[in-house]
């Protein structure tokens, strides 16, 4: 039987590809890189051959034509779409099988599904492809996109029973599937907006803390007003973590690191899913 071995929470900026390289500290730029660089060991050593990552598009693939609420990915891959960003672009390996049994198993119990059979990624899932998972060629990944970019949002708990959903996808599929969940984006960070370049790192610990003890309940009541308010429109990609923490439900995020990355307009936050002993 498949499982679900282990989840983390994770940025996916942009600036994590080298664009503006230089402008950071250096030792925040370390941190960063020795942050993936851990999830990376720890995914080696959970023996891990599947990550979902879970992300949003940035009004690349999607826009005033189709804005689905939940796509999966269920056939050929390849990316990063943003040719600005300094990331060769190529074929990225899918689950096909795997992704095909999450969208028709989530069919079966409501999860109203979008799907694509072939996609080229944007930076919310090329890039934790890039930074945590290219390092092993033998691991596929399955992409997810929630709509946390454009009004109105995937409900908070939608996103959440979204991740349940996975999970017992997962758990009904005949294979051996060794899985990894990725939560990605966030923290608190302005896109387009006269907050541009702010960051509230209070905010964001207070996610981080809230995600520590499993308090998934005052998560999901935070209203999008609240989240828009605090943490700008970027930081409405906590729903991304909410999912991979229903894949996991039960599980506390140990704490990895974080930093209010002031030159890359982002508080960039990580964390490991972590289910009680």
């Amino acid at each position: 039987m498949a499982e679900v071995v282990g989840g983390f929470l994770m940025p996916h900026n942009p600036a994590l590809s080298g664009v503006l390289a230089g402008m950071a500290k250096p030792e925040q730029e370390d941190t960063i890189n020795r942050s993936f660089e851990h999830i990376s060991e720890r995914v080696a050593e959970m023996k891990a051959d599947t990550v979902i990552i879970i992300g949003d598009d940035h009004y690349t693939n999607f826009g005033p034509h189709c804005i689905p609420t939940c796509l999966i990915a269920i056939g050929d891959l390849d990316g990063p779409i943003e040719e600005w960003l300094p990331i060769e672009k190529g074929v990225i390996p899918n689950n096909e099988g795997l992704a095909r049994h999450i969208l028709e198993s989530g069919l079966a119990e409501g999860v109203d599904w979008s799907y694509a059979k072939s996609i080229t990624l944007d930076h919310a899932t090329a890039i934790p492809y890039e930074m945590a998972v290219k390092f092993n060629p033998a691991v596929n990944i399955i992409p997810i996109y929630l709509n946390c970019v454009m009004e109105p949002f995937i409900d908070s708990r939608r996103a959440y029973d979204i991740g349940r959903s996975i999970k017992r996808a997962v758990e009904s599929w005949g294979g051996n599937e060794r899985v990894v969940i990725y939560g990605t984006g966030g923290l608190s960070h302005w896109v387009g907006s006269p907050g541009m370049g702010n960051v509230n790192e209070a905010f964001d610990r207070k996610l981080l803390d809230l995600c520590a003890a499993g308090d998934i309940e005052t998560l999901l009541s935070l209203s999008d007003e609240e989240i828009l308010r605090e943490g700008g429109n970027g930081a409405i990609e906590v729903k991304n973590w909410y999912c991979a923490m229903g894949a996991m439900p039960g599980a506390k995020a140990e704490f990895i690191a974080y930093e209010a990355m002031h030159e890359w307009l982002t508080g960039m936050g990580f964390a490991e899913l972590k289910q009680a002993a």
